[in-house]
């Protein structure tokens, strides 16, 4: 991939007017095409398999004309004090006002209070009148929502209050200046990070060409494939996050590139092959993730995840193809790492630094040094954070969940102090009498077992159909909806349902905005535990094949488990306990919006898995050059901290733009997802991760060897493509004459039998500079025709034949073996399509400089020599 990937980059480059042309055409289509689009219209919310949604199926087959789906408005009164509603004058005015609604556009039956059975209150001081319409909330013109206001505000002119309650005035989510701050303070960050004004840019480009991209083609399929409001925004949030992540990594490994005196053509062609391989597997994850959704079978929820995945899928695109495109049009004004614009004083900055470790350095060998330390505190801290979650209650959102200023709230609260807390969540009990031999006696029945039951307030007389083959009977429970008390009367009734179908042959079903939520909450918590073992094993298995390892993907994965239950935990502390909820702008607790914890399940899956392919890829990369484990997680932490720290931060910017929506639903996920990238970034990446690799050491990597040859080799690392382009260059420059490199001769069998085995001594050793102090051996393996030799298998073993210790070759051939201390051994090296030597060598108390170099191609091993295990 990492040779594709290579070859894609500098196609970019050289081309670029063609790929700039490509995307500017793109958002142009998708632009006109959102443009030209009908608009979209009120969005189903069905919910397959549930017997709530059964019961609506069967009321819009049995009664089609009877508007179901249509919008609904409860305009609700309250008499002054000391007076009633029955009161002469305050009667007119109800009626006056009733007569009035009837003549509103789109209206389809207006009730009267003062006919219509407990439509006042008992003590009669609050009354209300339901007005139906013929087309959904979200359908019904802007001229239909002012006449209903305005008459409403006429009626308040006689001193009662009135107020409206239903779905008519829910309005489409608006976001505010939130999300525009976010993306300011993103800028910021990329600016500091990439020390440029022109280098911040490119990422935020290329991210907004992308959500454009995506935002257009929701907008214009939202009227055929049925998206709502709700999609597009998480979409763009999405995908705006992940496309400057993308871009970011990309530009930083061609900074690296640039600073190891790369041409800007092959820099690019590196960067995009190295970080671009990472980019396409973490925007993999993200994807199977989201996709990954579809399980649930909750169509809304399919619909938010395949397009939230499509946005993810243009960000991994453009950030392969319209980097690189844009780093040709900006040439030398990206600088390489360590420099910086001098506006931003990068010669100054340069001066203060040249020398030292930076701050990934640092916080890795800290790590690496107190690993059962970390390791502790960041698991404690993450329990601690997710203690909320058992306190996690769902619900689909009403009228309770608003600001108490608005008319709706006002509405709900009147009804419940007039009608008792359950008033507001009534349940609706469908019996289907086709089969019954007697349909009135079947559903009298009903009517007698459920006003028998605990918790029920009022039970209205049965209505049939105009085919009289199905009943429906409301019932108003004595409990709040969200209460335990009006689940359990919901499942009381559905219990009842078997026994009345064995004496009447009658279907009993129980439906309503509180039965489809719990019915709703129900199936999510039925459908997690598939939708966690789908996504995470098949994460597992690609993190596998990219890590070649068991235990890495594992700790992944038990990390993400930490990561969303304490950003589930935070959301809960916020919307549900009020904590912190003035300072980000929560009016109302509540309940967690049932959609809320899955959706951030498959949306921090992907981000964690993100984060763990850039950090630990560096990692990896170091340990397959040759690197102890430790100083593997250090040298990963040195390339990468400091660009996956402005990644979080950037994501974390993102998200919590959205905090300002006035969508419920948008702004728990801004909290969600903005903590959860807090939690996982800094807590588990950069220390529960390290602190677990530093105390597993080589075994981290382990993999069987059965194993091992079954997975594709997919060169996430690039070495692949390092062999190659070390191919073709040649590598040509001749070994140093003076001194030669020693061509080091088969063992016999006993080398004590053989005193004049060669002895490699410091004088005789070519000039490589020793990297540590003490007992060790240190040079650079090559071949016949002088060209560096990496990935060879160097092994120490004491003269008794037991083996002491091995390593690879790095990247430019050099090796490290450190010696228990000092005294005679035997190095064998090895490498694919070169025979094995050996030699017997005498360390001194200082590292001994000895480079290898492999005679011959091909042949079987030497005879007597010692393998390298």
């Amino acid at each position: 991939m990492a040779t594709f990937l290579y070859k894609l980059g500098r196609f970019a480059f050289r081309r670029r007017h063609y790929i700039a042309l490509f995307w500017a055409a793109l958002l142009a289509a998708a632009c006109v095409a959102a443009f030209n689009a009908p608009a979209a219209g009120s969005s189903s919310y069905s919910i397959p398999g549930i017997e709530s949604q059964k019961a609506y199926d069967l009321l819009a087959q049995r009664s089609p004309g009877s508007s179901a789906d249509g919008g609904n408005a409860n305009v609700v009164f309250k008499a002054p004090a000391g007076e009633k509603m029955t009161d002469a004058d305050n009667k007119a005015l109800v009626e006056q006002t009733v007569k009035d609604l009837g003549k509103g556009p789109e209206v389809d039956s207006v009730t009267d209070p003062f006919t219509q059975h407990n439509a006042v209150s008992k003590d009669g001081t609050i009354a209300y009148t339901q007005v139906k319409y013929t087309a959904p909330a979200k359908e019904l013109k802007d001229s239909t929502k002012d006449f209903l206001k305005k008459t409403v505000e006429k009626a308040r002119h006689s001193g009662v209050t009135v107020e409206i309650g239903g779905d008519v005035l829910d309005d489409s989510p608006s976001s505010g200046a939130g999300e525009l701050i976010g993306v300011a303070v993103a800028a910021v960050v990329l600016v500091v990070t990439l020390g440029s004004l022109v280098a911040a840019g490119l990422p935020l480009l290329t991210a907004l060409i992308g959500v454009g991209i995506g935002f257009a083609g929701i907008t214009a399929l939202a009227n055929a494939l049925d998206l709502g409001d709700t999609t597009s925004i998480l979409a763009m949030m999405i995908g705006l996050a992940v496309g400057i992540d993308y871009a970011l990594f990309i530009l930083s490994r061609y900074r690296s590139e640039l600073a190891e005196g790369r041409e800007r053509e092959d820099a690019v062609g590196r960067a995009t092959g190295t970080a671009g391989s990472a980019v396409v597997f973490a925007g993999l994850t993200v994807v199977i993730a989201l996709v990954g959704l579809s399980v649930v079978d909750v169509p809304v929820l399919t619909k938010m995840g395949l397009a939230a995945a499509c946005t993810v899928v243009l960000a991994v695109l453009i950030a392969l193809t319209m980097i690189p495109a844009m780093i040709g049009y900006v040439g030398r004004k990206i600088q390489p790492t360590g420099k910086k614009s001098k506006r931003f004083g990068g010669r100054k900055a340069q001066e203060n630094t040249e020398g030292k470790p930076n701050m990934g350095t640092r916080w890795g060998s800290f790590v690496v040094r107190r690993p059962a330390a970390v390791l502790v505190l960041g698991v404690v801290a993450l329990g601690a954070m997710a203690v909320p979650v058992t306190q996690l209650q769902l619900g689909l959102g009403d009228d309770s969940t608003k600001p108490a200023s608005t008319t709706q709230r006002k509405a709900y609260d009147l009804l419940s102090e007039g009608f008792g807390p359950g008033f507001n969540g009534p349940l609706m009990i469908v019996v289907d009498t086709k089969d019954s031999s007697d349909p009135k006696a079947a559903a009298s029945s009903v009517t007698d077992e459920v006003e028998g039951l605990k918790d029920v307030a009022t039970v209205t007389p049965a209505m049939f159909n105009k085919a009289g083959d199905t009943a429906t009977i409301t019932v108003i429970p004595d409990s709040k909806p969200s209460s335990t008390q009006t689940e359990d009367l919901v499942h009381a009734i559905r219990d009842k349902a078997d026994g009345i179908k064995a004496d009447t042959d009658a279907r009993v079903l129980v439906t309503g905005t509180t039965a489809m939520n719990i019915d709703f909450s129900q199936k999510l918590t039925n459908a997690l535990i598939p939708y966690l073992a789908l996504v995470v094993g098949l994460a597992f298995l690609l993190l596998m094949v990219v890590f070649r390892s068991i235990l890495v993907p594992l700790k992944a994965a038990l990390g993400f488990l930490l990561s969303v239950l304490a950003a589930l935990g935070a959301v809960v502390a916020v919307f549900q306990w009020g904590w912190l909820a003035g300072l980000l702008g929560v009016e109302e607790s509540g309940p967690i919006m049932s959609l809320v914890p899955i959706f951030m399940i498959g949306v921090v899956f992907g981000l964690a898995m993100d984060y763990e392919v850039f950090l630990v890829t560096r990692m990896r990369e170091a340990y397959v050059h040759g690197e102890e484990p430790k100083e593997a997680v250090v040298t990963g932490f040195k390339h990468s901290a400091r660009v996956v720290t402005a990644a979080a931060i950037i994501m974390m910017c993102v998200f919590a733009g959205f905090i300002s929506s006035s969508e419920s639903m948008i702004k728990m996920m801004g909290v969600g997802l903005a903590a959860a990238v807090f939690f996982d970034a800094f807590i588990v990446r950069m220390a529960i991760v390290p602190a677990v690799l530093a105390l597993l050491g080589k075994s981290a990597w382990w993999l069987p060897k059965w194993l091992d040859r079954a997975l594709p080799n997919v060169d996430v690392e690039g070495e692949r493509l390092r062999a190659q382009h070390q191919h073709q260059s040649g590598n040509t420059q001749a070994p140093p004459t003076e001194p030669q490199p020693v061509l080091v001769g088969a063992l016999r069998k006993s080398t004590e039998a053989e005193p004049q085995a060669a002895y490699a001594s410091t004088e005789s050793a070519p000039a490589s500079v020793p990297a540590t102090s003490g007992p060790s051996i240190e040079g650079q393996v090559r071949d016949a025709e002088g060209t560096c030799v990496e990935g060879a298998t160097l092994t120490l073993t004491s003269l008794t034949g037991r083996q002491l210790g091995s390593t690879v070759t790095r990247l430019d051939g050099r090796y490290s073996m450190p010696t228990p201390a000092s005294g005679s051994y035997v190095l064998t090296a090895a490498a694919d399509g070169h025979q094995r030597r050996a030699a017997t060598l005498e360390v001194g108390e200082e590292p001994l400089a000895y480079d290898v170099l492999l005679a011959g191609t091909g042949g079987p091993d030497d005879a007597g020599l010692p393998r390298a295990r």
